[in-house]
């Protein structure tokens, strides 16, 4: 079993993540990757939803944007990841977000509780191990009408732990 984590630097506080990398190689890569190289740094957290979720990862804010680091792979997009094993069964599960079969990017999200309706859409790739009192804070920050925080919930910088998946 390869335990890797990293922590989400955020404005409301820290997220430690384990990551299954021996179960879904793919979207860890990519995620780590992302993380080291500084992509998700100054990103915002643009929806939040409470009692189902919060999702970031995408540089430019909007919902719309964010690439994976498989630049051959159409629009910069790679394939699902999908284990039976891994499930959104509780808090603080950590998803490849998606716009359809197959368009894994940089979004993520991450579950407030279970929502066992996204198993088999979505790639379970992570979950929190430390900072669900930083995840309860995300929660009570207001939203607008689409669901965009009132106030900017900034990740600003990750820290990588251990990567066994480096060369």
């Amino acid at each position: 079993h390869l335990s890797m984590s990293l922590t989400l630097h955020t404005s409301v506080g820290d997220l430690k993540l384990e990551l299954f990398c021996d179960l879904v190689p793919t979207s860890c890569t990519n995620f780590m990757a992302l993380a080291a190289s500084g992509y998700y740094n100054n990103t915002v957290f643009h929806r939040n939803i409470k009692g189902f979720m919060i999702q970031g990862g995408d540089p430019t804010g909007t919902g719309k944007g964010g690439r994976s680091i498989f630049s051959h792979h159409p629009n910069g997009k790679f394939e699902d990841e999908i284990v039976e094993s891994l499930k959104h069964g509780k808090r603080g599960i950590v998803s490849m977000a998606n716009s359809g079969p197959n368009t894994n990017g940089s979004q993520f999200f991450m579950t407030y509780k279970a929502q066992t309706t996204l198993n088999g859409k979505y790639s379970v790739f992570a979950h929190v191990i430390d900072g669900l009192d930083t995840l309860d804070r995300m929660e009570k920050v207001p939203t607008d009408g689409n669901d965009r925080p009132k106030l900017d919930i900034v990740l600003t910088h990750c820290t990588v732990h251990a990567n066994p998946l480096a060369s």
